[in-house]
């Protein structure tokens, strides 16, 4: 069912893994925060738990589908609303200040820009423009038109550049909603990593957003399924998946040496 793969199965694996080490010693401490409203779904999640917590920590497993291989960066998310102004009239008489056109040549040049930088990891920066507004009678042209974009930033631009870059390209008022979600990633001589590497793990940058964003430590993205299947309405998870999960998370801790 829907949330089984993304991320449910990376929950179960990394409570059972907290909960195999619970008695046992350890030269460090492990701590686990089952959170809900992930990323930026909602002020309750895991940037509700981090600032309350009264220690320092130093570095966090984050709980996503990548087949458990490492991905140790991601992208970061921009989104962009973006306002067409025009001036309204009659429809027989047209203007020629029609919003929509605005809007669709700005998304035009938008789509045909290319970011100069990529990254070795994390390649291009991606965009799309994921909604449309406009009008609310037939014969009337519109004076205003809406659009949304959404941008998957590399760690070769700050969220601002990018957006920088985007607003040069139309005529149209952009106002990005945040730039909190900003691109992240951990050193591959970080212990969790050489960890993982030492278990003949892959690494690789996600182009997808998670709860990385809120930590302002290191951080690995590893987990149980396949972020294709995420999302979808016969999303499911396998119990061989499952198994192999667990045990993979109790080794890649069982080899963790700082």
């Amino acid at each position: 069912g829907l949330g089984s793969n993304d991320a449910g199965a990376s929950l179960v694996g990394l409570i059972s893994c907290f909960s195999h080490f619970y008695e046992k010693e350890l030269e460090f401490n492990l701590v686990l925060i089952a959170s809900a409203e992930e990323e930026i779904f909602g002020p309750n999640g895991i940037k509700s738990v981090l600032p309350k917590l009264d220690f320092d920590v130093v570095l966090g497993i984050v709980g996503e589908p990548t087949e458990m291989q490492m991905a140790v960066s991601e992208k970061g998310l921009l989104v962009i609303d973006g306002l067409a102004k025009g001036e309204a009239g009659h429809a027989a008489r047209p203007n020629g200040k029609n919003a929509i056109d605005i809007a669709t040549k700005d998304i035009a040049a938008i789509n045909n820009f290319e970011f100069p930088l990529s990254s070795d990891v994390l390649g291009p920066v991606v965009k799309s423009v994921t909604q449309i507004k406009a009008g609310y009678q037939h014969n009337i042209i519109p004076d205003t038109c809406e659009f949304v974009i959404d941008m998957r930033v590399n760690d070769a631009y700050t969220l601002q550049e990018a957006f920088n870059l985007i607003q040069e390209q139309c005529t149209s008022v952009l106002k990005a909603r945040s730039y909190n979600n900003r691109p992240s990633k951990i050193s591959l001589s970080n212990p969790i990593v050489k960890s993982g590497m030492a278990l003949g793990l892959s690494h690789f940058g996600s182009a997808t957003l998670s709860d990385q964003v809120h930590f302002d430590c290191p951080t690995l993205k590893i987990g149980i399924g396949k972020s294709e299947r995420s999302h979808q309405a016969d999303e499911h998870i396998y119990l061989s998946e499952l198994s192999e999960g667990i045990d993979t998370y109790i080794k890649l801790i069982s080899g963790l040496k700082f």
